[in-house]
């Protein structure tokens, strides 16, 4: 059986896909794995009616919403391949299914690699996070920290700043900032520790406590890590389709790439942009642009 659209990723953008492709008729896979990037958050936010739900019972939710349109199935293995033959896209599953697609959407993200700091994996997503808009709230007004060994850290720095006037940045023995990027946060508050972390100090995922190899100790109770990002996975690239300059899948304002019948939308598009609410609306518009080119190949 052919399908009219294989959706791969089941996050906020592909399930929203899914939702608008079900409610157009269109045949459509869902592919889920679920190894989603946000396992370690318990709460999303910044997405009205749903502020601070679980994500799991978030994914829950949708899913059970999908099940009531019978032209979408969701398939929860990975998808180990996918390329292009006589007009159509071959799926292959690690389980070893195969299925054919007319169009495809991409919403697989980006995965984020943590700097190797010891115990940084036990405070990340209780305590530590990556986005500002999503967890500043929560952790306002305390003493806070900016973990970054990248330039990126400048600007987190920044935001950061909204949320909290006791701020510091940690670059983990990392030469990041330029002399102007100093000055520019030592003159708003912001204390710049460019020593080498030993260790983060905590219990139960909340830290207390920065400590540096030179045996400067830090009291925080929160913070920020700007982490490295990889596309997770390479389906992008191995269909041809062209990467912006953040290394996401580069698409134009429809969420068409660059290859022909391939659309990507969410988290793949640029790396860090982790809004629930922004990733779900891609998910809408990517859907909507297939199912508007099904419209205009039917009409030709």
């Amino acid at each position: 059986m052919i399908i009219d659209c294989a959706v791969i990723g089941g996050g906020p953008a592909g399930l929203n896909a899914s939702l608008v492709l079900g409610r157009s008729r269109r045949k459509t896979i869902l592919f889920d794995d679920d190894n989603p990037r946000n396992a370690v958050t318990s709460e999303s936010h910044g997405f009205m009616t749903r502020d601070g739900i679980d994500p799991k019972e978030l994914r829950r939710i949708a899913q059970e919403e999908l099940d009531k349109y019978p032209d979408v199935k969701i398939e929860k293995q990975r998808v180990q391949s996918v390329h292009k033959e006589n007009g159509l896209f071959q799926i292959e599953t690690v389980n070893g299914d195969a299925f054919k697609a007319k169009k495809i959407i991409l919403a697989t993200g980006f995965k984020e690699i943590l700097p190797d700091i010891e115990r940084v994996k036990e405070f990340y997503g209780i305590s530590l996070f990556s986005c500002p808009f999503c967890d500043g709230w929560e952790m306002r007004d305390r003493p806070l920290a900016v973990i970054a060994e990248t330039p990126r850290g400048f600007h987190l720095a920044k935001v950061a700043s909204n949320w909290t006037e006791d701020l510091i940045v940690c670059t983990n023995g990392k030469q990041i900032f330029s002399a102007d990027e100093k000055t520019v946060l030592e003159n708003n508050g912001i204390q710049i520790y460019e020593q080498e972390i030993l260790s983060l100090i905590g219990e139960k995922g909340f830290i207390e406590k920065i400590a540096f190899a030179d045996g400067t100790v830090v009291a925080c109770e929160g913070g920020f890590i700007a982490p490295r990002w990889e596309q997770a996975s390479s389906f992008g690239l191995s269909l041809g389709c062209k990467l912006n300059s953040q290394g996401g899948i580069e698409t134009d304002g429809l969420k068409r790439t660059t290859v022909e019948g391939v659309y990507a939308c969410g988290d793949t598009l640029i790396a860090g942009a982790s809004q629930l609410i922004i990733a779900a609306g891609e998910g809408s518009m990517a859907a909507l642009s297939v199912n508007a080119a099904f419209i205009e190949e039917k009409f030709e």
